[in-house]
C-alpha cells in the first residue's frame, strides 16, 4: 500500500550550498526599494524640466529612461513582497513566480525605453538643435550620484536574484546613461558642435540594451521552467544515479519556483531488495534532499520510488517550507 515520508531541506541560492536546520528567505531588499523609488521620482522631476529649459535630448531621454526605472522599481518591489507571502489552497506555491515576471517587466520595459531613446536620438542627429551644455553637465552629474546610490543598494543581491539584478541594472544603467550626458555636454561645450548630444545618447542605448539582454534571456527561460543555467542536469541525473539502491530514473524535472529557489521531480527507480521500500523513514529520502539542496542548491524536491521492474510502490515527497 501507498505511503508517504517527508522530510524538510532547506532553500538555497542555485549553485550554493546552504546551512541545514533553516528556511532560507530571500534578503530583504524593501529599503533599498523605497530609497530608490523616492530618490528616483525626485530626479526625474528635476531632470525633465532642466531638459526641456536646455533643449536637450540626452536630458529628456535619460529623464524619460529614469521613470522607467521608477515603475521598473515599484513592479520588483512588488515581486519582492509577494514572494514572502505564504502559499495558499489556490496558489500552492505561494507568489514566488511573481520575481521571474518583474524580472521580464523589467527587462522589456528597459529595452522599449531604450528604443524610444535610440528613435529620438536619430531625429535629433539629423536635425541637431543647440545644447545648454553647463546645464547637462550639471544635471547630468546629479544623476550619476543618484543612479550609483541607487545601484549599490542593490549590488549585494544582484548575482543571486534575477529580479535584483533586474533592478540593479536598471540603475547602473541610468549611472552610465548620466555619465555619458556629462561627456556629451563637455564635449559640445568644447567644441559647439550639437550634434554630439544626440550621437553619446546612441552609443549609451546600444550598451544599455547589450547588457540588457542577458536579463530578457534569463526570465524568459526562467518564465518557460527551464533548468537554471548554474544547474548541470548531467550532474543531477549522475549524483541521483548513484544513491544507493537506484537502478534507475525517468521524468527528470528540474525548474525556478522563483528568482531564488529551484524545484526538482523525479521518478526513481529502487531495487527491490532496497530499504527504501520496507522502511520509507531510513533516511534515504532526507539524505538525497539534502544532497540535493547542498549540491545543486535545489531546495524542494519530490522523489517518487518505483520498484525495479513493477509499477510505482510509493510516492514521497522531500519539500522546503
Amino acid at each position: 500500500m501507498a505511503g508517504h515520508d517527508h522530510s524538510h531541506g532547506s532553500h538555497s541560492h542555485g549553485g550554493h550550498g546552504g546551512h541545514g536546520g533553516h528556511v532560507h528567505t530571500p534578503k530583504n531588499f524593501g529599503p533599498a526599494f523605497a530609497i530608490g523609488i523616492v530618490l528616483n521620482t525626485s530626479f526625474v522631476v528635476v531632470e525633465a524640466a532642466y531638459g526641456y529649459l536646455s533643449n536637450s535630448m540626452s536630458l529628456v531621454a535619460d529623464a524619460g529612461h529614469n521613470l522607467s526605472d521608477v515603475l521598473g522599481l515599484a513592479a520588483a518591489w512588488i515581486a519582492a513582497i509577494l514572494v514572502r507571502r505564504r502559499a495558499s489552497a489556490r496558489f500552492t506555491y505561494g507568489y514566488r513566480g511573481s520575481s521571474i515576471l518583474a524580472a521580464l517587466f523589467n527587462a522589456v520595459f528597459l529595452l522599449i525605453a531604450m528604443g524610444a531613446v535610440i528613435w529620438e536620438a536619430l531625429v535629433r542627429l539629423v536635425h541637431p538643435e543647440p545644447v545648454a551644455a553647463t546645464t547637462v553637465m550639471v544635471v547630468a552629474a546629479i544623476g550619476i550620484l543618484v543612479n550609483g546610490l541607487t545601484a549599490w543598494l542593490f549590488a549585494s543581491g544582484a548575482k543571486g536574484d534575477i529580479n535584483i539584478r533586474g533592478a540593479f541594472l536598471h540603475m547602473a544603467a541610468d549611472a552610465a546613461i548620466s555619465a555619458g550626458v556629462v561627456v556629451a555636454g563637455l564635449a559640445i561645450q568644447l567644441t559647439g558642435l550639437s550634434w554630439l548630444d544626440p550621437a553619446v545618447s546612441l552609443v549609451i542605448a546600444a550598451l544599455v540594451v547589450w547588457a540588457t539582454w542577458g536579463l530578457l534571456r534569463d526570465s524568459v527561460a526562467m518564465s518557460l521552467d527551464a533548468v537554471p543555467p548554474e544547474i548541470s542536469p548531467e550532474a543531477v541525473t549522475g549524483f541521483l544515479r548513484d544513491r544507493p539502491g537506484v537502478v534507475d530514473l525517468h521524468d527528470l524535472h528540474i525548474w525556478p519556483m522563483s528568482t531564488t529557489s529551484v524545484a526538482l521531480t523525479v521518478h526513481l527507480v529502487i531495487a527491490e531488495d532496497h530499504p527504501a521500500h520496507r522502511a520509507p523513514g531510513n533516511g534515504f529520502l532526507n539524505e538525497t534532499a539534502e544532497g540535493l539542496r547542498t549540491r545543486f542548491g535545489i531546495g524542494h524536491a519530490t522523489l517518487q520510488i518505483e520498484a525495479a521492474g513493477g509499477p510505482a510502490c510509493r510516492l514521497a515527497e522531500a519539500c522546503a517550507a
